[in-house]
């Protein structure tokens, strides 16, 4: 036979003080408890109703003779003298249906108490005597087999459960029994020992199979369960009051004994709460752990989970360099969702070092049709790329859409340059403008072409997906400027080159038209092809298109300081494509500022700072002649010594007829003055210029020469020759104007004197007289 386990989980209150009061003078032949009371009905037909401290509140006279049994319902006390053959009854409510079990000592019956008159059923052909039958309580949900408000009877071979059809599970306990109870789960038997002779009370925990009390108790007359406590009633009208100890008592008095067990089911079984069930489980699994059984220790510690911090438990298990119990409990964390970043980095790293692909496998890979990730996806990426599993680190960023990790993987780790590429294009527009500003570099160190094919068509209408963008049957396409690729090319400034030619050959028309020009200038007139740092400068600053457009342009010569001096041997191949992107510069120059353009649409002063750095002639005069700043123009012909060019270009620039400066003959005049070598037969050019549109006076002429040693007076001479026939035949016309006008004022004063003197004559005043004189002097 099982021998039950006893413990003493219940103690009694009343310390042998209460008792039945003396005003109940009958014997006690039934009670009933409820309602916060309990009812006694006596022999002499008297029915009494004691409070908590068992005193009589109220008593009335129920029967004339002795009341037999007494059920306290929820609404009235129901006193009966039914017959004596009836040793308990009990009711049943199911819903709406009301049943009544009764216990005779040779059945067990069921009553439904909605039909009338009501039917009976057999259950049992046996019964009970007197006292020993329950029922089991209402809200008792613990036992599984247990159903609610189950009929339980007494017998001397043991106590059996009844449903509504038919006899259930039974429990063997020898002796008879003489009361039978139900509190808070705990089957309640007081139960006559024939070999002492004694009466036993036993508190039994069914569902854990222990007895959680048991004691030496006098002649019972009634069991009751009120006011949380088990009420005993002895024949002598003494009461016994006994209360269950508390949680914390119960398995101190357990984890004492090392009945961890016994605990764990104890507090299941109580519907403690789930932190009190941890705490249990947790001093279970120390037991265990300091017994070395780790299996057995994680296991206990994985009902835990939730509860118990983890560290806790991780500790233990790297102390002791358990992996695989360590492996198990992390795997449990991730799956019940309370696992942190470091969780899921330990977890991977334990499958890493034992070299468990499989499982791996199952834990990144497994995770299809069950929404979120159980783990913190970038650091998965992050442990399965540093020990080298870069297929699960690819298949988790991918799956995740973690784009940045994915082509970090692809571009840094595996080297898969057309792989990233076709990733990138299957992206949204937007997310392949950020992807390619933080991965361009490498894509354009190893992919040039292909990476400039694919900006090629996200800066154009080119990609498919921008197509589906509509609203209201209109496509609202948000193109992205070639110029936020530009950083992307700092180390292949030709491929940035070819990519922004690209660009202008497919888009006429761009925002950023003045910045790619600025750029592309930048490149074709740079010595050795650098990455255009200038231009990019003054984009980012968004410099003031006025301030500072001068600097760089000093009283029509180039700075020195700016000019970059040529190498003398540089590479054939090198020079061939400079002088090729020059041309380019050029037509670009040309093409930008056409004769119908107010404005070039490109900056002018950075363009012309650009020819500046690189000496580039051809692009100074073509800015410099658009801008009407003649005086730049012929400079570059005197620093370079063309004279032929530098005449040629003031006939074109200093023509007044066709809106020139005539003043840059005198310009040049001082350039020959100055040069300190014989050039003769230009300032006789020059000078034939100046004589034409008379710009200098000959005397200035000559002051200006004089200062250039190497010229002669015959340079001069012809020149001079003609100045003073022109002079002296200038002289002569005007002495014959000052002839011819002498004569003609003397007539016109003599005609005048004439008709004053006339005008004297006729003067009947001598009012009239001084009106004339007045007159006369006006006309001298």
């Amino acid at each position: 036979m099982y021998q039950w386990r006893k413990f003493e989980f219940f103690e009694e209150k009343s310390a042998g003080k209460a008792s039945i009061p003396s005003e109940i003078s009958g014997n006690v032949r039934c009670c009933s408890s409820g309602r916060g009371r309990i009812a006694v009905g006596c022999d002499d037909g008297m029915v009494g109703l004691l409070d908590r401290g068992f005193k009589l509140s109220y008593a009335f006279q129920a029967h004339a003779a002795s009341v037999l049994f007494i059920q306290q319902l929820k609404v009235e006390t129901v006193a009966d003298k039914s017959l004596a053959s009836i040793t308990g009854l009990g009711f049943r409510v199911d819903g709406g249906a009301l049943q009544l079990f009764a216990v005779t000592p040779a059945s067990v019956s069921l009553f439904s108490l909605n039909d009338q008159p009501p039917k009976r059923h057999t259950l049992d052909q046996i019964g009970c005597d007197s006292n020993a039958v329950t029922m089991s309580d209402r809200l008792d949900l613990t036992f599984s087999w247990l159903n609610v408000q189950d009929l339980i009877v007494g017998r001397p071979e043991a106590v059996y459960f009844y449903e509504i059809d038919g006899r259930g599970p039974c429990w063997a306990f020898d002796g008879e029994k003489k009361f039978l109870g139900w509190f808070r789960g705990y089957l309640l038997c007081v139960i006559a020992d024939q070999r002492s002779n004694r009466n036993m009370f036993n508190v039994y925990d069914l569902k854990n199979r222990l007895i959680a009390h048991s004691m030496v108790v006098g002649n019972v007359s009634h069991l009751l369960c009120e006011w949380g406590y088990i009420v005993l009633i002895l024949s002598d009208k003494k009461v016994l009051c006994i209360g269950e100890k508390d949680m914390e008592s119960k398995l101190d008095m357990l984890f004492k004994k090392n009945l961890y067990t016994v605990a764990i089911n104890l507090v299941q079984s109580q519907q403690a709460d789930a932190a009190a069930t941890a705490e249990v489980l947790r001093k279970y699994a120390d037991h265990l752990y300091g017994k070395q059984d780790y299996d057995e220790a994680m296991s206990q510690y994985i009902h835990t989970i939730g509860h118990l911090e983890p560290s806790y438990v991780i500790q233990k298990f790297l102390d002791a360099q358990r992996i695989h119990n360590l492996t198990n409990y992390l795997e449990k964390l991730h799956e019940r969702g309370f696992a942190s970043k470091d969780h899921t980095t330990l977890l991977l790293n334990c499958y890493t070092k034992l070299k468990d692909v499989e499982k791996l496998n199952k834990f990144i890979k497994d995770e299809d049709g069950r929404g979120e990730h159980k783990f913190d996806v970038e650091t998965a990426i992050r442990v399965c790329r540093a020990a080298g599993y870069h297929e699960h680190a690819l298949y988790v960023a991918r799956k995740a859409e973690r784009h940045e990790w994915y082509l970090k993987l692809l571009l840094e780790d595996l080297g898969s340059y057309d792989e990233a590429l076709l990733y990138i294009s299957s992206l949204e527009p937007d997310q392949v403008g950020i992807t390619v500003k933080e991965y361009g570099k490498i894509l354009i160190e190893h992919r040039p072409a292909e990476t400039v094919e694919l900006l090629i068509r996200l800066c154009t209408d080119d990609w498919e997906s921008t197509k589906k963008r509509m609203t209201n049957g209109m496509h609202l396409v948000m193109l992205p400027s070639p110029m936020d690729f530009v950083k992307i090319f700092i180390h292949n400034p030709k491929s940035l080159m070819e990519f922004l030619e690209k660009y202008i050959s497919k888009v006429g028309d761009s925002a950023a038209q003045v910045e790619i020009h600025n750029t592309l200038l930048e490149l074709y007139l740079s010595d050795d092809l650098s990455f255009p740092s200038i231009s990019q400068e003054i984009s980012n600053k968004n410099r003031d298109p006025i301030v500072g457009r001068h600097k760089g342009i000093t009283n029509g010569s180039m700075t020195e300081s700016r000019v970059k001096m040529k190498t003398e041997n540089k590479d054939l191949k090198k020079e061939k494509d400079h002088l090729e992107r020059q041309q380019k510069g050029l037509a670009l120059l040309k093409n930008a500022w056409r004769s119908d353009m107010e404005q070039p649409s490109y900056d002018v002063f950075l363009a012309v700072i650009l020819c500046q750095m690189n000496a580039f002639k051809d692009g100074l005069l073509f800015l410099y002649e658009k801008m009407k700043l003649y005086k730049e123009v012929i400079a570059c012909y005197m620093q370079n010594h063309d004279h032929e060019g530098l005449i040629a270009c003031c006939k074109k620039l200093g023509d007044s007829t066709q809106g020139g400066d005539p003043s840059l003959w005198v310009d040049v005049l001082n350039y020959f003055s100055e040069l300190g070598e014989d050039c003769s037969k230009e300032v006789k050019e020059v000078l034939t210029y100046i004589e034409r549109d008379d710009i200098l006076p000959p005397i200035v002429v000559l002051q200006t020469l004089s200062k250039n040693p190497c010229l002669t007076l015959s340079v001069v001479k012809d020149y001079i020759a003609r100045k003073l026939e022109q002079e002296s035949k200038l002289i002569e016309d005007d002495r014959k104007s000052i002839e011819k006008y002498q004569v003609s004022i003397s007539k016109h004063i003599s005609k005048l004197f004439s008709k004053f003197a006339r005008s004297v004559a006729c003067c009947a005043s001598y009012d009239d007289f001084q009106w004339f004189g007045k007159q006369a002097s006006e006309i001298y």
